[in-house]
């Protein structure tokens, strides 16, 4: 007899020992319903998959520290930025956006970068990407690129005919693109690249007053890339470079570190600025808004359950603490509805319950919320789930009002995202072309050169043209180059600005 402690059980509890033969009617007779093991163990394995993020399938992640650097507290109260030296334990997942769970880390996509900061007001999430931009402004047309980046209805593979159809359709996007089809579109695993909140938020200090931000997390080990070719054979060698590079390094005591940095624009500065500081196509020049330093990231610890800690993390814009707000912008609000609505359908109601995603400074929920599936904190017992109400002692605490209020003087419509003095698409990419030398330059071209090459079908011809149409308005080089790789052959004047 056995006098291991550790037995063998059903989930439920129960110790058996019938774990390697299912139950038959005879040596090589049919097998009986009355199987339970049998039943548990297929029943459980046919639902071990979650569905996957629609987005950012594919990551991974790491848990690290927090440290502030320097003072910021003219800016906000953020208790997490409240002293110089203050530590706040967080977690990261790095993820690419098109790919499916099994694809593989270095194709070339922009980086989710998500960070979850478990603060003593609850928990923070700054979930960005690597780069400070995006495709579209506007919400409605998520779905709609997320689609191109998918399979083809039809053929169900990937297809650069739709990507390129859409792209030359949205010239919002070309600011993304040039950044996508440059060696940054496939950084060297996570630790060398940097990370952005990308939106415009808010911050807001003890005085209440309001201050537009951008938060820019640099790497401290130096950006680095692959080249296109670089990449393609990584895919063939190692699928999960990116995972790997992360997990071995921080085994090895190697912690990858992020200094972050934030701009920061007065509200006042917001009405008149020369662009929309709200247009998530569109930087803040560094010339106008510099960087101040703020903290270092470091990641530190990796996590003992990848589905856990990793699969079954889930952050959200959404998730600010009392300093930190929303802005107006566009893309900012919709993400706001659709984060947490993607976390209840992947994972349930009761999502933030999950130990990785539950903030360690609430002993218990203090809220109406009840039921749903999966609830495991005991419900809140016999606390009364309706507000307001005579019995339970939760109050309201004022100090934590989101203040000052954001005045809205406008009429509601479906205003255009591209009217006038909102439609330079071009500057931008431009500039962004011109910084770069000669041997980035040569490898956007020739990137963007093998991507368009993809394009196929009847509509072909005018797809190209199209797309040519925005490179050379972002800047005449760029424009031929592309051509010239395309075996296209143009007159420039017709693309003139």
């Amino acid at each position: 007899m056995s006098n291991k402690n550790n037995k063998l059980t059903t989930a439920s509890g129960r110790p058996y020992v019938e774990n390697e033969d299912s139950l038959s009617v005879g040596k090589r007779g049919p097998l009986l319903v009355e199987d339970y093991i049998l039943h548990e163990k297929m029943a459980h394995f046919n639902r071990e998959r979650i569905p996957e993020r629609v987005v950012h399938a594919k990551g991974s992640g790491a848990y690290g520290t927090f440290t502030v650097t320097h003072d910021i507290t003219k800016y906000t109260r953020a208790k997490i930025f409240s002293k110089v030296g203050k530590k706040t334990d967080m977690i990261a997942r790095f993820s690419t956006v098109g790919g499916e769970k099994g694809s593989a880390d270095t194709e070339r996509d922009p980086r989710g970068f998500a960070l979850k900061f478990y603060t003593e007001d609850g928990n923070w999430d700054m979930v960005g990407n690597n780069t400070p931009i995006f495709f579209v402004k506007d919400p409605k047309k998520f779905s709609d690129f997320i689609h191109t980046q998918k399979r083809d209805p039809y053929t169900n593979m990937k297809s650069p005919t739709m990507m390129w159809d859409f792209w030359s359709l949205r010239p919002e996007s070309l600011h993304q693109v040039t950044i996508l089809m440059s060696d940054r579109g496939t950084p060297y695993g996570v630790r060398h690249m940097n990370g952005y909140g990308s939106h415009t938020f808010s911050l807001i200090n003890k005085d209440n007053e309001r201050f537009y931000v951008k938060f820019h997390f640099k790497t401290a080990q130096g950006i680095k890339n692959f080249t296109d070719k670089e990449a393609a054979e990584m895919r063939g060698i190692d699928p999960d470079f990116s995972q790997r590079d992360l997990l071995e390094n921080i085994e090895k005591g190697n912690y990858p570190k992020w200094n972050l940095r934030i701009q920061v624009m007065p509200e006042a500065e917001a009405v008149g600025y020369h662009i929309n500081p709200f247009d998530l196509t569109k930087v803040w020049p560094h010339g106008d808004y510099p960087l101040i330093d703020v903290g270092l990231m470091e990641l530190n610890r990796n996590p003992e359950n990848y589905f856990a800690e990793i699969e079954q993390l889930a952050t959200s814009p959404a998730h600010i603490v009392d300093g930190i707000g929303y802005s107006p912008d566009k893309m900012l609000q919709g993400r706001l509805l659709s984060y947490p609505d993607a976390h209840r359908y992947r994972l349930g109601a009761n999502y933030e319950q999950i130990p990785v995603n539950r903030c360690p400074f609430m002993k218990e929920s203090n809220n109406y919320q009840r039921d749903g599936f999966m609830r495991v904190d005991g419900n809140q017992g016999r606390k009364p789930n309706y507000f307001p109400n005579s019995f339970d002692d939760i109050e309201v605490d004022e100090s934590y009002k989101q203040l000052p209020p954001t005045i809205v003087d406008a009429e509601a419509d479906w205003f255009d995202r591209n009217a006038p003095g909102e439609d330079d698409h071009y500057t931008q990419p431009g500039n962004l072309f011109r910084i770069m030398d000669d041997q980035a330059q040569k490898n956007l071209i020739s990137n963007i050169v093998g991507a368009m090459s993809g394009i196929d079908g009847p509509k072909k011809d005018e797809i190209i043209n199209r797309q040519l149409c925005h490179w050379f308005r972002a800047d005449p080089t760029l424009g031929a180059g592309v051509a010239n790789g395309l075996g296209v052959k143009v007159d420039e004047s017709m693309f003139a600005r």
